[in-house]
């Protein structure tokens, strides 16, 4: 039997991969890649699925997790950016494995930006000669209930430095239905990169728009220049490093070229994109305040359409 290694697993996307997997026929051996086998796995209890000690930032977790692995799942946590140091040794060992495809959670527009640690990633695996598909998602939808839900719950509001700037948009449930089908097929995308957006090109007014109106509560747009964006970050404790992030994801875009919209979701699954009115109305109850239910800061697993 075929064995998958989904690295990421309780995260986001990696959750998704595995919930995609779990709905549709195939004839792999499932494996989640998580750092302690033993605790911190709630969200993986319902799947009844196979777990291996797997930690990026432990090299010495790499070989014994995926030594007889076939295929690979992989994604970069938010917190890792140096590729050199935990990357380069995992590519290495994996040529030294059985693995023979990888799967990879990279970003729409990785071929232009090399400064980003997606672009280094994917050329270690290009170099590595490993057969790969490279994913390359558009702007988490799931971003509004996570790094950005605590201004939409806080101060009714989406504080970015975003100007008029419009993005492409992807929900990770449909990543990880992608993922899942290039899985069970990994033969029709061989050496393949497709870039996943739904049908939709909006601006953050544009979203704060269909957000008031799906919450049925005014969510206003405001876009700080970038000292006060950063200050502003930094008085809610966020690292600096993130606000980063933050800044090239959201400033940057304001300077290129508006992305095109891609029918890969529909092509590869069949189904097409959800909207974001669609996830709007899914995620209605996140934008309430729960006096005991703690904001997030950052998804686990994916951040920012990473």
């Amino acid at each position: 039997m075929v064995k998958v290694l989904i690295t990421g697993a309780t995260g986001n996307v990696g959750i998704e991969v595995i919930s995609a997997l779990k709905n549709i026929n195939h004839q792999l051996e499932i494996y989640a890649g998580v750092r302690d086998t033993e605790f911190g796995n709630e969200k993986l209890i319902s799947f009844d699925i196979k777990k291996i000690k797997f930690d990026f930032t432990n090299s010495e977790t790499f070989m014994p997790a995926i030594h007889t692995i076939d295929l690979l799942f992989l994604l970069r946590p938010p917190q890792i950016s140096d590729v050199h140091k935990y990357f380069e040794p995992l590519i290495e060992i994996a040529k030294q494995s059985p693995i023979k495809h990888i799967v990879f959670l990279s970003v729409q527009g990785v071929e232009n930006s090399k400064i980003i640690p997606h672009h280094k990633i994917e050329k270690l695996i290009v170099d590595s000669k490993i057969p790969y598909t490279f994913l390359r998602p558009a702007y988490f939808m799931q971003n509004f209930t996570t790094t950005l839900r605590n201004d939409l719950i806080s101060h009714r509001r989406i504080y970015l430095p975003a100007g008029h700037a419009k993005f492409t948009l992807i929900d990770v449930e449909d990543i990880g239905a992608v993922a899942a089908k290039v899985l069970t097929e990994p033969q029709n995308h061989i050496n393949k990169s497709y870039e996943l957006t739904n049908n939709e090109t909006l601006s953050f007014t544009q979203m704060a728009e269909k957000i008031s109106k799906g919450i049925e509560k005014n969510i206003n747009f405001i876009s700080p220049n970038l000292l006060q964006f950063f200050l502003a970050k930094r008085k809610e404790n966020l690292p600096p490093m993130l606000i980063l992030v933050m800044i090239m994801l959201h400033y940057f875009p304001r300077f290129q070229k508006t992305p095109k919209t891609t029918d890969c979701v529909k092509s590869i699954t069949g189904q097409d994109p959800k909207s974001f009115d669609d996830f709007v109305l899914t995620n209605k109850n996140n934008y309430i305040d729960k006096k005991n239910k703690p904001l997030s800061t950052c998804p686990k697993g994916g951040f920012l359409s990473s």
